[in-house]
């Protein structure tokens, strides 16, 4: 499998897992998972037919972890990032004292404002290091990195969880607990 086809599954496996499993004809459980060979029948189904090699293939290299199997490797769900209803069941992690969220510099002023929002999707994502920070606020424009005093929210109540890939999730980020970075 060559990295433009495994780039294309990973961002369909995205799609359905995250967002959209009826697009496919299935249903994710819960807590986000679904048998393999349910999500291999509705690729196929929907035309976009992988192997179970090429599943493994794209879980076992993607560089942001995006999606894990179950225990037994029958079920697999996406680590975080959900659009759609689910329950990860994370439990709440203490978390470094300084996060970092990666954004556009069009939405800065906005997000110093009113804080951090999880917008469509279930939670406000944040990176425990500046690189990933970059690279995800570079998906945005021209990419600038906010630092999360994460101490201070979490000393607050905030509660935060963390997923399988290391991303660390919480319901939002109040804009006085929001820096630019230098």
């Amino acid at each position: 499998m060559d990295e433009k086809q495994t780039v294309r599954v990973s961002k369909t496996l995205s799609r359905v897992l995250r967002h959209d499993p009826a697009s496919v004809g299935i249903t994710l459980d819960t807590a986000g998972w679904v048998p393999v060979d349910e999500l291999l029948a509705g690729l196929a189904r929907s035309g976009r037919r992988i192997s179970r090699a090429q599943l493994d293939h794209v879980v076992a290299t993607n560089n942001k972890r995006r999606f894990a199997f179950s225990e037994d490797g029958r079920s697999i769900r996406a680590s975080q990032g959900h659009t759609v209803e689910v329950d990860l069941g994370l439990p709440p992690a203490e978390p470094p004292a300084v996060l970092y969220h990666g954004t556009g510099s069009a939405t800065v002023g906005v997000i110093l404002a009113e804080g951090l929002r999880p917008m469509a999707r279930q939670d406000v994502h944040l990176s425990a290091d500046t690189d990933t920070a970059v690279r995800v606020g570079a998906r945005h424009g021209r990419p600038v990195v906010l630092v999360v005093d994460a101490a201070a929210m979490s000393a607050a109540g905030h509660v935060f969880r963390v997923s399988a890939n290391g991303v660390w999730l919480t319901d939002s980020v109040p804009p006085r607990y929001l820096t630019l970075t230098g």
